[in-house]
């Protein structure tokens, strides 16, 4: 075989059977990828993956996303492109039969715009265009759907955690149990026909499941344990939830040193210290503490009407009823991260974490500027004008929530503390029975502890945050408490799935020098034009001067001395001057970002093919060198 047929033929063969290699290897790397990226965007949580991994039906998820109208929006267009590689790698670790991925575009008045707006996907109006739809649709085996109305390029940093949550959801729509333990009379029931609104919400979403306050156990099918101003808890509580968090670590608690909710005796001797509820020594075990007193915050004080004392109304802020905004809440955590409207509180007291005992990450704060009132005199009604009058002002913000995570040993080091029974041996009896059969007692968390604390019951009341006509929430409280429990109440594998840095990388360098130019300019140019305006009126001013009886004359100077000429003459050539000045300023602005974007252009385009070109220059000395 010549030569020439002989290299044919090897290419030939070579090509083809890489090819085969690569169809036949192509499912099984489907999911291999090299991840080189600063924050490891396209390299999925292990949560993500167990979940993945672990799906037992098949799940179709279905992106929504109008494409011609997408185009217009850059900021859009890049973020579709990443929803697609994310739910391109989710499709690589799950497989393509337990993983269905499709994408619709929903053109107007086509099949798939009928089947995004029945599913609920949000149509975003483009200001006179066709709408844009940009939304998840996910369905399991038996028809379950789950829906994510829109993603917003804002919330990048919990589209993992969303998509997940969705696959999840589908994989085991068994709704989740919480377990209700609360001395509030809006907290009481299931939520089906009355409570707090935040109670009626959480019941579209879970099942709710009411502990007694002489509560003996804590029914094993509740996956996450609640608390609302919870009473008076005995050695054997504690230690059930105690071991609870051991065992389940999802717990989410609302105490307050002065609750403005709840009964305070009679109305000619109350007792303010009704108002106060804690978590006794598990507080101390879990490494933090409520203050004893209430939380004022003048900065974020909530509007009131009172009684000026002539028969009229004014209104007026109250600090003990705070507001805080979402610049005042975490913007990490998906408790809080998507949260649009302030949280009201009523009198909240504190957390302080005392020890190292748990991580300690604050989910909503106050202002920089709070004040610690007597909680006994805050549970009472305190006019806003005594309120200020005690006001003492602290020069750091206090935290009102947040997130206490990591393995803890038990409150109980001991053991159990004994049942305890009554003295009617038929009451025993029930006591006993109704306890069941004791667990092993736990000496430290099987799983990592997820708790919520909240130090303030009243935003749980629909008097602080829900409109009495009836229109709805105008605060965000039931919307914390519902993404709260979200969280809690997901798959074990998502507690450690938080948010994810956004894709979007500046160009910190070209920032820096557009920040640093912009303050040249602008200080520049204030200057020139307050000198330009200087000129201008003096210039007017003699202008006016010399038109008394030169205008008619054709002689604007003609009135003017000398002085006055040549002053007139100078400021001509000074605003000629300043106003080419302003123009050099305008063509300078740019310069030196331009200069880097040349200079990065002439890399990218030139460097690579000039790169190649050195290296056959150098292997081609070499060859030459040793033939």
């Amino acid at each position: 075989m010549e030569r020439r047929t002989f290299l044919i033929t090897a290419s030939g063969l070579g090509i083809l059977v890489f090819a085969l290699t690569m169809l036949l290897l192509q499912p099984r790397l489907a999911g291999v990828r090299a991840d080189f990226t600063e924050n490891s965007l396209y390299t999925l949580s292990d949560g993500t993956e167990s979940v993945l991994r672990d799906l037992v039906e098949p799940v179709e998820v279905t992106l929504v996303y109008s494409r011609s109208v997408g185009q217009e929006f850059p900021t859009v267009r890049a973020y579709a492109a990443r929803v697609r590689e994310l739910l391109a790698a989710y499709g690589g670790v799950a497989g393509e039969r337990r993983l269905i991925i499709r994408e619709i575009d929903p053109t107007p008045f086509s099949e798939a715009e009928d089947e995004a707006l029945a599913a609920g996907i949000t149509a975003l109006d483009t200001g006179g265009g066709d709408p844009l739809y940009f939304g998840v649709i996910g369905r399991n085996a038996v028809d379950d759907e789950a829906v994510i109305p829109f993603l917003s390029p804002d919330r990048e940093n919990a589209l993992e955690y969303s998509l997940t949550r969705l696959i999840s959801r589908l994989d085991n729509p068994e709704p989740a149990t919480i377990g209700v333990l609360t001395t509030l009379d809006g907290m009481e029931g299931d939520g089906r026909d009355r409570g707090y609104f935040v109670l009626r919400e959480m019941a579209k979403s879970f099942r709710i499941e009411r502990l007694p306050e002489d509560f003996v156990t804590i029914p094993e099918e509740v996956d996450v344990l609640l608390l609302a101003h919870p009473p008076s808890l005995t050695d054997r509580q504690s230690w059930l939830i105690d071991q609870f968090v051991l065992r389940e670590g999802r717990l989410i608690a609302f105490i307050d040193p002065s609750a403005k909710s709840v009964g305070l005796g009679s109305l000619f001797r109350p007792d303010p210290t009704a108002a106060r509820s804690g978590l006794g020594r598990l507080a101390e075990a879990w490494g933090v503490e409520l203050t004893a007193e209430a939380v004022a915050d003048v900065a974020s004080a909530l509007p009131v009407e009172v009684d000026d004392g002539g028969g009229r109304t004014t209104v007026i802020g109250q600090p003990l009823f705070i507001a805080a905004p979402p610049t005042q809440m975490s913007e990490t955590d998906l408790a809080t991260a998507e949260l649009g409207r302030a949280v009201h509180f009523g009198a909240p007291g504190a957390l302080e974490a005392i020890g190292d005992v748990l991580a300690f990450t604050p989910l909503i704060s106050t202002s920089e500027s709070p004040s610690l009132i007597d909680a006994q005199q805050a549970a009472l009604d305190m006019a806003p004008a005594e309120v200020v009058a005690a006001y003492e002002a602290l020069d750091r913000p206090l935290v009102l929530a947040a997130r206490l995570t990591g393995n803890l040993e038990s409150a109980f080091p001991g053991g159990p503390p004994p049942l305890e029974l009554p003295d009617d041996p038929a009451l025993a009896e029930i006591v006993i029975a109704a306890a069941g059969e004791e667990l092993e007692p736990l000496a430290e968390s099987v799983v990592p502890a997820e708790i919520i604390l909240v130090a303030d019951v009243d935003l749980l009341d629909d008097g602080f945050y829900v409109d009495p006509s009836g229109s709805g929430a105008i605060a965000d409280n039931a919307a914390f408490v519902l993404n709260a429990l979200d969280g809690l109440a997901g798959d074990a594998e998502l507690l450690s799935l938080r948010a994810r840095a956004p894709s979007a990388r500046p160009m910190t360098r070209v920032d820096d020098m557009r920040a640093a130019a912009e303050a040249r300019y602008f200080d520049e140019q204030a200057r020139l034009e307050a000198r330009l305006r200087a000129n201008q009126d003096r210039l007017n001013e003699l202008q006016e001067i010399g038109s008394t009886d030169g205008f008619y004359a054709g002689d604007l100077e003609a009135d003017l001395t000398p002085e006055e000429q040549a002053e007139l003459a100078s400021l001509r050539r000074n605003i000629v001057d300043t106003r080419e000045r302003l123009r050099a300023i305008e063509r300078d602005y740019r310069k030196d970002i331009d200069q880097l974007e040349g200079a990065l252009k002439a890399l990218n385009i030139w460097g690579p093919p000039l790169l190649v070109a050195l290296i056959g220059l150098f292997v081609w000395f070499r060859r030459r060198g040793r033939g």
